[in-house]
């Protein structure tokens, strides 16, 4: 029985020491439970060049909380696992947002929304920013995700006296974003750069001023970008551009949200007979085929799902006969979400004159599907520059495009949770409708982090998307 007790004792404390030696091994942080390796990388020194999404930028705004969970912030938390060092970040004063001269806010920086659920609409917080735009600070930074960036704004000098942004946080007035992320000697970058390229004439509703940068001068400031980021066989990370098709800016206003009862129809479509009558009349005078007439022909019902009637400049022009450039819009047609609260309401107050209905949505309102191929069009081609980089540098790639696509249709689950597109209740993007949510940040960190796996043999598992917040509350008290 003593021999027994003795075999017993001795197996229990074998046991107790292959636990421990398990224990010794398993790391919850690597994908497969092996101790965390950078693999081929060297993450000690880690810069981020970009725009608003690498800030941090959510909302609608820039704020402090925001960069907390800007992307880059969560993956160098990931990188200080194994040896990445500081990673500083020129952060805003509060987390009211924007920018502020003389103690008064600027209208066009901020400040950031909130979802106000008793109306169920994006409310800007009330306050004041405290952070003057006259405020430069002092680095060396790691974080040079600058809101409103172009590809073509990285390299060029005296871009800080254009972006306030930079400006606060430049090495010169002549300095450019990319030099000085160089200057800090970095071991690895990320970079992921472009959508901006695009993304103000899209949401500007195809508005020229704003126009999309050419593909042959994009092409040459990214590989520009590219060689000097890469410099002495530096390693790191970018990312290609998702269409703007996917996004809830985009997807959420639909383009037949006009109820009508019999009686309104009725009168609207003896307002536009004239104008339909004047299409008929361009045909038979050969100025129009049948197919335009039919695209142009205006007409209601009751119906709860009216088309809006749009502007559209790529329509034949008539208007030396008298006859505007005017459609109904189909599901072809992007409706831009700002146009959610100013469909159907009135000018002047006049109830004659509703706007989308009776009054047409002027271009600033509705990317039409001739603006939505020019914009697919340089988004492939801006991809195929940035793929092109990463292959002949041997760069980790995230398929952003991909990822995004999945988004918007069948979702993605991460950690459990499903992620979507869908405007507020999707979990991915924030109230502006085209800058991720604190959660839509963490799955695109770990989407960076997966390729950087792929790509140098590292093997980080990411964080936890259900850890963070899908919407930033109206107190920053309660953040």
């Amino acid at each position: 029985m003593i021999k027994n007790i003795k075999w017993l004792a001795f197996i229990a404390l074998a046991f107790v020491a292959c636990n421990s030696d398990d224990e010794a091994i398993v790391d919850p942080n690597s994908t497969d439970g092996t101790p965390l390796t950078a693999g081929s990388a060297d993450f000690s020194k880690y810069v981020a060049l970009g725009d608003s999404f690498a800030a941090g930028f959510s909302d609608n705004a820039l704020f402090m909380e925001g960069q907390k969970n800007s992307y880059p912030n969560i993956i160098a938390s990931q990188f200080a696992l194994v040896g990445g060092g500081e990673f500083t970040t020129p952060f805003m004063n509060d987390n009211i947002g924007g920018f502020s001269s003389g103690g008064v806010q600027i209208p066009q920086f901020g400040p950031r929304l909130w979802f106000n659920a008793a109306t169920s609409t994006p409310t800007p917080v009330t306050g004041v920013s405290t952070t003057d735009i006259s405020t430069h600070l002092s680095g060396p930074f790691n974080n040079f995700g600058i809101p409103g960036a172009k590809a073509t704004h990285l390299d060029f000098a005296g871009y800080a006296t254009a972006n306030p942004y930079f400006g606060r946080m430049a090495s010169s007035t002549t300095a450019t974003v990319v030099d000085d992320a160089v200057a800090t000697n970095p071991t690895f970058f990320s970079l992921w750069i472009g959508g901006n390229d695009v993304l103000g004439y899209a949401t500007s509703g195809g508005v020229s001023t704003s126009p999309i940068t050419p593909t042959t001068t994009f092409n040459a400031v990214y590989n520009a970008l590219i060689a000097k980021l890469t410099s002495g066989g530096r390693k790191g990370v970018i990312a290609n551009l998702p269409y703007v098709s996917t996004l809830p800016y985009f997807t959420t206003v639909p383009y037949n949200p006009v109820p009508l009862d019999a009686a309104t129809a009725a009168q609207l479509n003896a307002g536009y007979a004239a104008y339909n009558n004047g299409l008929l009349f361009a045909q038979s005078n050969g100025l129009l085929t049948a197919a335009e007439v039919a695209q142009r022909t205006i007409s209601f019902s009751a119906s709860a799902t009216n088309k809006v009637v749009i502007v559209d400049e790529y329509l034949t022009n008539l208007t030396g006969f008298g006859i505007p450039s005017y459609r109904q819009a189909t599901s072809e047609d992007l409706i831009v979400l700002p146009a959610r609260a100013f469909i159907g309401t009135t000018v002047g107050g006049n109830p004659l004159q509703v706007n989308g209905v009776s009054v047409p949505l002027a271009d600033q309102w509705v990317l039409s599907k001739n603006e939505i191929a020019e914009v697919k069009a340089a988004t492939d081609s801006y991809n195929q520059t940035i793929q092109d980089a990463a292959t002949a540098n041997g760069l980790a790639l995230v398929d952003a495009k991909t990822l995004m696509t999945q988004l918007s249709t069948t979702g993605v689950v991460a950690n459990n949770y499903t992620l979507t597109s869908t405007y507020v209740t999707g979990a991915t993007f924030s109230l502006d409708g085209v800058h991720p949510s604190p959660r839509g940040y963490a799955f695109i960190a770990n989407q960076f982090l997966k390729a950087i796996n792929e790509t140098y043999g590292s093997n980080f598992k990411g964080v936890n998307v259900g850890t963070y917040r899908i919407l930033y509350p109206q107190d920053p008290a309660n953040f």
